[in-house]
């Protein structure tokens, strides 16, 4: 990573499904202990610390945990790692219409002082994106390849086309056991009011009010089993107060007290689904999961939307609630050779989402 003053965006990103204000306050209030750049084609990248075991799968976790003196070089898995892309952004943003083979080169040229440079979620055939970005992902894909990046295959983002009439509509093409426990736990907004508040509405210039989100955000990131980008209190006062972004907040509470909140962005002909902050006990005790979901399927349904993109995490709950997926690969090159073997060696230990999906096609009748 240079020195050079910040350079600007590129004017057109491909793959961006979210507002590009997001990724301007990104890149303005970067995650803890992260640093923020643009690379001089424009393209948003990040440095970071990265557990290189995140992604892997259990039995390759406990067989590492258990080599000798584990506890005294384990830091040494944590590695300062160069990110192409953005962890608010569901896929990684390129500058349209860039040849692929240039920017690979970039990115290598600038950022080989790294020990691990990482374009993470490059989309693969997405059914969310144009075919000139399919196609363009593709190209950066084969590049990285050419250039010695090993590519394992992403997370599962979920989706789910708004094609239905209704919830009863939607709940009848699960099975019978599915709709009646969905149902049974959505008894429980009878004792919840909703509200709707655009971001940029006056209830959150109110300092307390977005101390009041934060905290529950951190419930929820404190409850998640990876700790990466802890999103800091300066980048929620930007985002809850940008009035521009098309945001809402659905907020619910229960007896006058917030026990949640989800931000959504309208972008386009699709609701998409950034961030929640949870009280608990009393968002399990609510079932806030099952019904905040339902609630944005009927809102997109009732905006005449096309399609609700809900993230990357859950992909087991999101499969169970009728929801559909489409993967990502990222594109991995240690500096050193010895690692880039030992990676593609390794390579099936860090696709679990892929492994999931493909145990859930072979026990589908």
């Amino acid at each position: 990573m240079t020195a050079d003053a910040p350079r600007a965006l590129a004017a057109a990103l491909s793959n961006l499904l979210e507002p590009r204000s997001l990724v301007e306050r990104f890149l303005a209030h970067p995650p803890e202990d992260f640093a923020a750049l643009v690379t001089r084609s424009g393209t948003p990248a990040f440095v970071a610390r990265f557990d290189l075991l995140t992604t892997a799968d259990a039995p390759l976790r406990k067989r590492v945990a258990a080599l000798p003196l584990y506890r005294w070089w384990s830091r040494l898995l944590r590695p300062r790692t160069c990110f192409i892309g953005t962890t608010v952004s569901e896929y990684a943003l390129f500058p349209a219409q860039a040849d692929a083979d240039a920017l690979v080169r970039e990115w290598r040229a600038h950022h080989a002082a790294q020990p691990f440079l990482i374009v993470k979620d490059i989309p693969q055939d997405s059914p969310l994106l144009g075919a000139a970005s399919n196609a363009q992902a593709q190209a950066i894909a084969d590049a990285a390849t050419r250039a010695g990046f090993v590519l394992l295959e992403g997370q599962a983002l979920a989706w789910v086309p708004i094609d239905f009439e209704s919830t009863d509509d939607y709940l009848s093409r699960l099975s019978s056991s599915r709709r009646k426990d969905i149902r049974r736990k959505l008894r429980a907004r009878d004792a919840l009011t909703i509200d709707e508040i655009a971001t940029g509405d006056a209830f959150f210039a109110d300092a307390a009010n977005r101390e009041t989100f934060y905290s529950l955000y951190l419930e929820v990131f404190a409850q998640s089993e990876i700790h990466f980008d802890r999103l800091s209190r300066a980048f929620f006062d930007a985002v809850l107060q940008d009035a521009s972004s098309g945001g809402i907040v659905f907020v619910y509470r229960r007896d006058g007290r917030i026990i949640g909140w989800n931000l959504c962005f309208v972008q386009g002909d699709a609701l998409v689904d950034k961030y929640v902050g949870f009280s608990y006990p009393a968002a399990r005790e609510s079932n806030l999961y099952f019904v905040s979901w339902m609630h944005n399927l009927d809102f997109a349904r009732r905006r005449g939307l096309a399609c609700y993109i809900a993230g990357w995490t859950d992909p087991e709950i999101k499969s169970y609630l009728g929801a559909r997926f489409t993967f990502t690969r990222h594109a991995v090159r240690p500096r050193s050779r010895v690692l880039r073997f030992v990676l593609r060696k390794l390579s099936r230990h860090f696709e679990s989402d892929r492994a999931w999906a493909d145990e859930q096609r072979a026990e589908t009748p």
